[in-house]
């Protein structure tokens, strides 16, 4: 019979457990493993949060809950490798916009994560709960009850802050000692390696012996780096020379974050991209990368600002922008090219409709929200003369809004992002987070990649235009993100192993959510498990949440 399960039957539910049964058996289903492997029709059986059976054809043991998964394909559940989650979890720990993807496991902690709050930083609370380190962040997100599997870096922004505050000053090398003694303790407290975020303060100012000598703490405990590099425009091949440097330099692997060339400039040059990474591998780095696949990336037009406006804080950048003269210092430096910082405002040509205004904004401007930068600074514009420097209507409209207005950039290509998601190294993460199309988590008009990163990969590049197999897709969505951060029985189908699972229709599966309309679930998903047991069901999410900290070396 079919059931609440959107297009899975429930074929029996038995009584009590027999120490032969088993909890939960999916029957009849393409089971594409995560490994890369050609897929086959068998079934998986699961017994409390393990899989137990991996079987080609039948499963002769029973299951206390049996799914029909018949022209349904079995993976294991999607591991977002790069997710903004952290603190949106602690609002609603259902996950809903990543679980109802296909996601399991969520990894956080890009350049800014749940911990080490100390020194220039003051502790961090979140209800009840007070923190000071990266395990006390674990700590409180565990005890808030979750849906999805977390794991976690540690920033380098938030080492980096700890000690120096929001001084652009040089560190001494005893600041950077102290740095890294803030690392190694994340690192003890279950890190999966340290995260950078370059192309802005304070990932900016941190020079490239400074990165290295961060990541010795992470080489130690066997961690990672994973980087935004410094710049994915003009200067986008120095900047993955860079991150391969300090990976080599500093004995550590290293993931490049949504590797892309985001400056018309440079636009078909992936194949260059794609040749560092190659002949660093060739000669024993391990150099990585993921992507999301999408050609417009999120990011705020508090951005287009050279970096020295942002020093000593939010309030002392405010009155920068009030001030005249440093009005026609930021002018300059946004309409000159510098290799020190990517610019926002020359990589897409200075041209501000490829700016679409994506955040929600004051009661003031709350009817330009949705719409691209020409629109708003034309109609800012209307009866004023002479008309304003659209610079000018840029300060002003950030000084409305606090100095922050999250925006959609139009600024990579299809081409480009097709030839990286192709390469054997590159996997799948969303830069997303865990938004929902209800209650206080459907606000703003987030990247529609929070919605449907995972499902468009299954609809778009593997169904429709043929730009990947099946299998080789979930194996970028689930065991090479697993293996790329050391996550231990993960990402995979096979005995032994963490009963995350996902199911979906490979003929209907599809992402929904648009840059203008972001807040729609995607088609296609069917069944999501997490440690054994079932949150979503196809019809709806089931309330549980058996999610879990996932620290380094301990699961």
């Amino acid at each position: 019979m079919r059931a609440a399960l959107l297009g899975l039957a429930v074929l029996a539910s038995c009584g009590p457990l027999r120490d032969s049964d088993c909890d939960l058996v999916i029957r009849g289903g393409t089971v594409v493993d995560g490994t890369g492997a050609p897929g086959f029709v068998g079934d998986v059986a699961v017994r409390g949060d393990r899989v137990v059976a991996v079987s080609r054809g039948r499963f002769e043991g029973s299951g206390r809950r049996e799914i029909d998964a018949r022209g349904r394909v079995v993976a294991p559940g999607f591991i977002d490798m790069h997710s903004h989650s952290d603190w949106l979890l602690f609002e609603d720990g259902a996950a809903q916009s990543k679980i109802r993807q296909g996601v399991t496991t969520e990894v956080l902690g890009e350049d800014s994560s749940g911990g080490p709050f100390k020194g220039k930083l003051p502790p961090r609370k979140e209800g009840k709960a007070e923190w000071t380190t990266l395990g006390g962040y674990f700590d409180a997100l565990e005890m808030s009850r979750i849906a999805v599997n977390v794991a976690s870096y540690v920033g380098q922004g938030n080492v980096w802050r700890c000690v120096m505050g929001d001084s652009f000053e040089r560190p001494s090398v005893a600041q950077i000692e102290e740095m890294k003694k803030l690392v190694d303790e994340a690192m003890e407290d279950g890190a999966l390696g340290l995260s950078s975020m370059l192309a802005s303060p304070p990932g900016l100012l941190a020079k490239r012996e400074e990165l290295i000598e961060l990541c010795r703490p992470v080489a130690k405990h066997g961690g990672i780096y994973s980087s935004h590099i410094r710049h994915e425009g003009t200067g986008v091949l120095d900047a993955v020379r860079e991150a391969i440097e300090i990976g080599e330099k500093a004995g550590v692997p290293v993931d490049i974050i949504h590797i892309k060339i985001a400056d018309q400039q440079l636009w078909k040059r992936m194949a260059e991209v794609v040749g560092l990474v190659e002949s660093a591998r060739a000669r024993g780095v391990n150099v990585q990368a993921n992507v999301y696949p999408y050609t417009r990336g999120n990011n705020n037009l508090v951005s287009i600002l050279p970096p020295w406006a942002r020093e000593g804080g939010q309030e002392r950048m405010m009155a920068r922008l009030r001030d005249a003269g440093e009005r026609g210092r930021l002018k300059k430096d946004i309409q000159t090219f510098s290799p020190d910082w990517y610019n926002h405002y020359l990589a897409v040509g200075g041209d501000w409709s490829r700016m679409l205004v994506n955040g929600e904004l004051g009661a003031k401007n709350g009817r330009f929200e949705g719409q691209t930068m020409d629109r708003i600074i034309a109609e800012k514009s209307l009866g004023r003369s002479p008309p304003p420097d659209p610079l000018d209507v840029l300060f002003d409209f950030l000084l409305e809004e606090n100095g922050s207005i999250p925006t959609i950039y139009a600024h990579h290509t299809e081409e480009d992002m097709n030839l990286a998601l192709r390469q054997p190294w590159c996997s799948v993460g969303s830069d997303g987070l865990a938004y929902a199309t209800e209650g206080p988590l459907r606000r703003g008009r987030p990247h529609p990649r929070s919605f449907g990163t995972f499902p468009r990969v299954l609809g778009v590049y593997v169904r429709e235009r043929k730009l990947l197999t099946l299998e080789d897709a979930v194996r970028k969505m689930t065991s090479l993100n697993a293996r790329k951060v050391g996550l231990r029985d993960r990402g995979e189908l096979r005995p032994g192993a963490f009963a995350d699972i996902t199911v979906f229709d490979p003929a209907r599966v599809i992402d929904k959510a648009t840059y203008l309309e972001p807040f729609q679930y995607p088609d296609g998903i069917e069944l999501v498990v997490v440690n054994g047991q079932v949150v979503f069901d196809g019809a709806a999410h089931t309330g549980a949440r058996p999610g879990r900290v996932l620290r380094r070396g301990r699961g």
